[in-house]
């Protein structure tokens, strides 16, 4: 597994034998079936996850107790309740399988080790906070100008499998829309 991590973070970053080798220490490979809650909401996240196969979703309880997803990650990539993970406050949002799940993850203080000794580490790290901020401000923006149709029509387009793997409650509260909404959309488009 860890061989997909570096390839991920080498893509861009040059690592030499010993930061490899203390990557490969500090990020602890798991599995998790379908529907495991990796992180509780009201708790401090635990870990920083790297997908390595898989699909999670970030998701939290409205005033009414109805699950609102506000993430859906797609492999490869980094995924926790990021803000609360970085801060070590306690989240709000839950942390969730979404499918059958491989994953690597990295404990708080292993980051902060391997940031402190490893300047590819640390400009890579600050890459992946940059990419996140700009990922965010685009859903922002998206939630905001695009319509229903807009943004769905956005989504299958970047992330085509993201149907076949993640039902369709969950991209339906990404999108910002009702599950019956989502079925009017995907009707309208198939015919």
């Amino acid at each position: 597994m860890h061989d997909k991590l570096l390839q991920f973070i080498g893509s861009d970053f040059n690592f030499n034998s010993d930061e490899i080798e203390a990557i490969k220490q500090c990020f602890e490979p798991v599995s998790y079936s379908k529907n495991t809650l990796l992180e509780e909401a009201g708790k401090i996240p635990g870990y920083l996850y790297y997908i390595v196969s898989g699909y999670l979703r970030l998701f939290y309880l409205d005033e009414n107790g109805n699950e609102v997803t506000t993430h859906i990650n797609c492999p490869p990539g980094f995924f926790t309740s990021y803000t609360h993970f970085i801060n070590q406050t306690r989240s709000e949002d839950n942390v969730e399988c979404i499918t059958n799940c491989d994953l690597l993850r990295i404990t708080k203080e292993n980051l902060d080790q391997l940031v402190s000794n490893s300047q590819s580490m640390k400009d890579f790290s600050i890459s992946v906070f940059q990419q996140s901020i700009t990922y965010n401000e685009n859903r922002s923006k998206e939630l905001s100008v695009f319509n229903a149709e807009q943004r769905y029509l956005k989504l299958i387009d970047h992330y085509p499998e993201i149907i076949q793997n993640v039902p369709i409650q969950y991209i339906a509260s990404f999108l910002g829309m009702k599950p019956e909404s989502l079925s009017r959309i995907r009707k309208k488009i198939i015919n």
